[in-house]
């Protein structure tokens, strides 16, 4: 199987399938750390990340937010001094896609840099 973070993200639009909850609990084991959360009735991914300063909390925000913006896909990000809280979920279909998770494993790797 593809490493998640090597997959593709596909164009989503509204109608577009949320990811199944067998397909969740068979591919969240694969991105350790994040969470499924429930706002306002939408099923989210989120993680925290832990930095030793400010600076390396906003340098992953910007790597972060250059991801985003290749995928055209936007997550909340919240900096804070020495964390960062990331938040992905696809507002069009109010919950989770697979490009979700892709992501989520992308923001992995942008940590490990």
């Amino acid at each position: 199987m593809v490493e998640l973070s090597e997959q593709a993200c596909e164009a989503c639009r509204v109608g577009a399938p949320l990811v199944s909850d067998e397909e969740l609990q068979r591919l969240l084991p694969t991105i350790p750390g994040w969470r499924v959360i429930e706002v306002h009735g939408v099923r989210q991914l989120t993680r925290e990340f832990e930095f030793k300063n400010f600076a390396q909390a906003l340098a992953f925000t910007n790597r972060v937010g250059d991801l985003a913006e290749a995928e055209n896909h936007h997550p909340a990000i919240l900096t804070e001094w020495g964390k960062v809280t990331v938040t992905w979920w696809t507002h069009k279909i109010h919950g989770l896609h697979r490009n979700d998770l892709i992501l989520a494993a992308r923001t992995d790797q942008a940590y490990a840099l």
